[in-house]
């Protein structure tokens, strides 16, 4: 639940045992039909009235913490990262809207599906500088972007990326619509990555979809997302993946045979994904049931290092230890408090007493057992779990509510929790 979704509540996580693995991932790739009328109902709010950026991923936290299907969520974030655009080049917040809602629309398709819309959505060609492909001057930034997001880097030759930009002239925004300019397309022979002929962007996108090297390439990045990212998997590991995603393209196939994949469930990659800022958040309020005001958390959640919409290069987050520095793990821990406060900016909506007595867990013998089970398996070392059970919980009132407060925040805290 935490590497599919974001983190699972009390009620997920028991279905979750009681189903298995094998119906577990099921319903995560296809869920049901409430879930699908839920998931219209969070559409129909896509609101006209988004005034900026920060507003839209304001939108966009508060889907993630309430959504039905948290895999499709997770799955646009991925994506997000991997095609990496910068909304501060964008004047147009609309642009950056469809963006999103292409993002969502694909994320769980064809990756062909997914990269033919990148190569026509107007932000893409606004945030990397290719508002006007002119056959007299083919512009090489979007090629090269796209390029580095499928078959990687060091993997084409200039030569390539020259006939990948060729391919992509006549493409245009005009009124923030996209246009396709015939007299400005370069109709030559153009060879790209092997594959010769009077290609167009549609020429392309098929191309580098259906190479060898974007099938392993977009199997590798699953892998650091999905199953362990401090360990470079090899060709042999990767194989089977990148057969999957290089057969029909299917996102969703190359996501579901990871997620059935002995090694998914390996001890030798539990807890070996550090968690974004994102998933750190969003993971804690949907553990406690609870929804917040989600505006604030976007400044906080950039000064974690993830503003979303604005990562930090071209290849978007670098990820894994990256994300914990001394400042970040500070700024964590900062921003679990205030979150987990009685009072403050988030309004004490997250109440993790009232949570536990949902379950009938809230009596000071079963809450810090129960907690621990929520939020971290129970599986702690043994001087963690003395750390944490140092001090008895009080009988009830106001001061069992604050000291449960405080437990769910030490929790959180600490070095296993950041992990997945």
């Amino acid at each position: 639940m935490r590497r599919a979704g974001f983190a699972g509540n009390w009620q997920q996580l028991q279905q979750t045992i009681a189903d298995g693995p094998a119906r577990t991932v099921e319903r995560l790739l296809s869920p049901a039909a409430e879930t699908a009328q839920s998931e219209s109902t969070l559409g129909a709010e896509w609101p006209a009235a988004v005034a900026s950026v920060d507003e839209l991923i304001a939108w966009w936290l508060r889907r993630m913490i309430l959504s039905p299907h948290p895999l499709l969520e997770k799955m646009t974030l991925l994506w997000h990262g991997h095609f990496a655009l910068q909304a501060a080049s964008i004047s147009e917040t609309r642009l950056v809207q469809q963006h999103l809602q292409l993002l969502r629309e694909h994320a769980l398709g064809r990756f062909s599906a997914l990269l033919e819309a990148m190569v026509v959505d107007p932000a893409m060609l606004t945030a990397f500088e290719a508002k006007a492909n002119r056959k007299a001057l083919p512009n090489q930034n979007l090629a090269r972007q796209l390029l580095n997001a499928t078959v990687g880097h060091g993997n084409y030759t200039t030569g390539d990326l020259q006939a990948a930009a060729r391919s992509l002239t006549g493409c245009y925004v005009l009124g923030n619509h996209f246009r396709f300019i015939e007299r400005e397309h370069d109709p030559g022979h153009k060879t790209i990555l092997g594959q010769s002929g009077p290609w167009k962007a549609e020429d392309f996108v098929r191309i580098v979809a259906g190479h060898t090297l974007t099938a392993r390439f977009i199997a590798r990045k699953f892998f650091g997302w999905f199953v362990c990212e401090d360990h470079q998997p090899s060709d042999e590991l990767l194989a089977p993946l990148a057969g999957t995603l290089g057969q029909k393209g299917d996102i969703a196939q190359l996501l579901a045979r990871i997620l059935r994949s002995n090694l998914f469930y390996s001890p030798a990659v539990y807890r070996r994904r550090v968690k974004s800022p994102v998933e750190f958040v969003v993971g804690l309020v949907r553990a406690m049931e609870a929804t917040i005001p989600t505006l604030p958390l976007v400044e906080q959640l950039g000064r974690l290092g993830q503003k979303l919409f604005g990562p930090p290069t071209a290849d978007g987050w670098a990820g894994g230890k990256a994300w914990i520095t001394p400042d970040t793990v500070i700024g964590r821990n900062n921003l679990a408090a205030a979150i987990l406060a009685g009072s403050g900016a988030y309004a004490a909506k997250v109440d993790p007493l009232a949570v536990a007595a949902r379950y009938g867990r809230a009596s000071p013998d079963g809450l810090p057992g129960f907690l621990m089970a929520l939020l971290i398996d129970d599986q702690l070392p043994l001087e963690v779990r003395r750390r944490l059970l140092a001090e008895r919980p009080p009988v009830g009132g106001p001061a069992l509510a604050q000291w449960t407060r405080q437990f769910v925040q030490q929790i959180v805290t600490i070095p296993e929790y950041q992990l997945a």
